[in-house]
């Protein structure tokens, strides 16, 4: 157990301080010794990075986990001649695990003599299981295949260096026409409107939180506390100002952290959106926020921590107790804040463009929003007379965020089932689920269905009436798209795309048009039927994607030149799918930076990367079968826009 938590606590200490280098640590590569006709030399070589060691086939049982081969096929096709030999190691006394152990630095050498037992056999295949280690260790595994012929196949006769130099290249296009083009369409719907939106979803947060029973009787008292303990009415006027302004500061600060992460990797944040298993844990978060505003628990940070707030607050007085002041509102409201943050933050993972900025932004509405109103009323305090009482309003709305939590956490499982492939939650039974959620808001809001901390049934206020009648129609809304009467143009992004069916579809294309999902494939069809290419780059999670695709691409105008004037080849980002082993890769950047190459995902987004200097989705070019670029590059666009855009590509084409 001792062991376990010093390599454990290792680990957590040394896991943010890795260099690239420390990314890729054993590069590997082989060699093949023909000795006669019937046996064979194997050599596996292997560079290490400094400061790290690879462990020998001998090490001390009780240490480290030993090198070790599998030799496909061994003793059907071919036997070992001897044991694997090793070249030179180090062998040093362990203080962890109390053994001594034996392992190699710098490079290493492993060679194996084996005889040939059937005639014209041309490929040896092996897999090697291994541990490299500096503070903490890695386990690791490298295939091996051997091509004992003359004759080469395909890439199995190639070292795994000069493998991945061969795919490496491949990835980069001879793009012609590419700087010619300075005419083309190519306008945007820029970053800065979606920072704006971003913005406004935020200070719409911030404002629902003030409806909520933690924060609205907290206005009044804490106006008031100014305007008459602060002497005069300016200073009262300026303190709450002040305190308005630190709230706002706060809840600023809590995005500073993921600007942090996004400087040690710029795609660090970027992942949430499409993985996984991040999505499966925002999916289970926001569970468990609906059902804390539904009644059955309260959120609540240690009541310790608002104390000394409030404490610090007292003793300090003057700007750095208005400070605490800020501090302690934020703890003691967190239990109806928190959920509302983490649906700030799960909204702004599923927006596109740089997320810690996105993050910053949405908390800035928030914390605008959530302050505006004590400095709007110490400016004019005869409006609290205006305020509408506490009661069981507040309790209503913190229901309905609940449903409106549940609702956005199926997006998140949505996401995960999407990248995984899963085929778990299609399209049909997302918006039934939603149908359910809606309708079961409605039967709240008109007093049917209840929860634990309502009060007492009461008349039906106006406001209930009016909102069970907006769900209702949401949830008509849902029925009519789920059966295809009308298109859900207003959800466009947030269920699965229309393929994503329980249905058997032609193919799973957007829209049903014939496309491609590998790029050279494509470019052999258009070849053949002398069609320019539309590339898509896209994914699986990307809400612009679908937006582009159900409001765009159907326009009657543009629909019928995606599916008859062009080749889709459509490549998805955030594929999960493993690449087969002899096209898994390292590629090296120009700033000698490595990147291993593993899924279908990590290969187009290298793809799009390296010959388009792009990293978002969506993104379209237009190309002729000869590579040619046929108009400039597009991304998130208006029907307008996007029609102009296609329209100059096939002139440009036909001419």
């Amino acid at each position: 157990m001792n062991k376990f938590f010093i390599l454990f606590f290792t680990f957590i200490l040394n896991f943010f301080g890795f260099t690239q280098n420390d990314a890729n640590p054993v590069i590997w590569s082989q060699e093949l010794n023909k000795i006669s006709e019937t046996e064979y030399e194997l050599v596996f070589k292997a560079n290490i990075a400094q400061d790290w060691h690879v462990y020998s086939q001998f090490t001390a049982e009780g240490g480290s986990q030993p090198s070790e081969f599998e030799f496909i096929n061994l003793g059907e096709d071919y036997e070992l001649i001897g044991t694997t030999e090793e070249s030179e190691t180090i062998t040093e006394y362990s203080e962890i695990f109390e053994v001594e152990e034996t392992y190699f630095k710098e490079n290493l050498t492993f060679k194996q003599k084996i005889k040939l037992l059937k005639p014209g056999l041309n490929q040896v295949n092996a897999l090697l299981y291994y541990q490299v280690c500096k503070e903490v260790c890695i386990p690791g595994e490298q295939e091996f295949i051997f091509a004992l012929g003359d004759e080469p196949i395909h890439l199995q006769d190639k070292t795994v260096d000069e493998r991945s130099k061969i795919l490496s290249d491949e990835l980069i296009l001879d793009l012609k026409n590419k700087e010619a083009l300075t005419d083309g369409v190519s306008e945007v719907i820029n970053g800065n409107s979606s920072l704006w939106m971003i913005f406004g979803l935020g200070f719409l947060g911030g404002l629902i939180a003030l409806l909520t029973p933690c924060v609205f009787p907290m206005i009044p008292l804490t106006v008031s506390f100014f305007t008459k303990q602060s002497g005069t009415k300016s200073k009262g006027i300026i303190n709450a100002l002040l305190y308005g302004f630190f709230i706002v500061l706060i809840y600023f600060l809590f995005s500073l952290p993921f600007h942090l992460f996004d400087s040690v990797d710029s795609q660090i944040l970027n992942t949430i959106a499409t993985n996984v298993w991040l999505n499966v844990a925002f999916f289970l978060i926001f569970i468990f926020f609906a059902f804390s505003f539904f009644g059955y628990y309260e959120l609540t940070l240690p009541s310790s921590w608002a104390n000394k707030m409030d404490s610090a607050s007292s003793k300090a007085g003057g700007v750095i107790g208005i400070f605490f002041m800020a501090v302690t509102l934020a703890i003691v409201s967190f239990s109806c804040t928190g959920p509302i943050l983490g649906g700030l933050l799960g909204s702004t993972a599923l927006a596109e463009g740089d997320v810690a900025t996105n993050l910053s932004t949405g908390m800035l509405g928030f914390g605008v929003a959530l302050a505006l109103p004590f400095a709007l009323f110490a400016l004019f305090p005869a409006w609290l007379n205006s305020l509408p009482k506490s009661g069981g309003w507040m309790t209503t709305v913190k229901v309905v965020l609940g449903f409106l939590e549940l609702a956005l956490a199926l997006k998140f499982l949505s996401n995960a089932d999407l990248v995984g492939n899963w085929g778990i939650l299609k399209r049909e039974i997302f918006l039934g689920i939603w149908i359910i959620l809606f309708a079961l808001l409605a039967l709240y809001l008109l007093g049917i269905l209840r929860f634990p901390h309502d009060g007492p049934k009461q008349k039906l206020a106006p406001t209930h009436k009016l909102f069970a009648v907006v769900s209702i129609a949401f949830v008509l809304y849902l029925v009519l798209g789920l059966v295809k009467v009308i298109p859900l143009k207003l959800l466009s992004g947030f269920p699965p795309p229309e393929f994503y069916s329980v249905f058997e579809q032609e193919n799973d294309c957007p829209l049903g048009v014939n496309c491609f999902k590998d790029f050279d494939e494509g470019v052999a069809y258009a070849k053949k039927v002398n069609k320019p290419i539309l590339l898509d780059f896209t994914g699986w999670a990307c809400v612009n994607c679908r937006k582009m695709e159900e409001n765009v691409w159907t326009a009657p105008d543009i629909y019928p030149m995606i599916k008859d004037d062009y080749v889709l080849i459509s490549l998805y980002i955030d594929d999960r799918k493993e690449l087969p082993a002899l096209e898994q890769f390292d590629f090296k950047f120009a700033s000698g930076r490595v990147k291993r190459i593993e899924t279908v995902g990590q290969k187009w987004g290298t793809f799009q990367t390296l010959n388009f200097n792009a990293a978002s989705q969506p993104y379209y070019v237009l190309l002729s079968p000869d590579l040619k670029v046929l108009n400039t590059e597009i991304q998130y666009s208006d029907a307008e826009t996007y029609k102009a855009w296609l329209i100059k590509g096939l002139e440009n084409f036909r001419e």
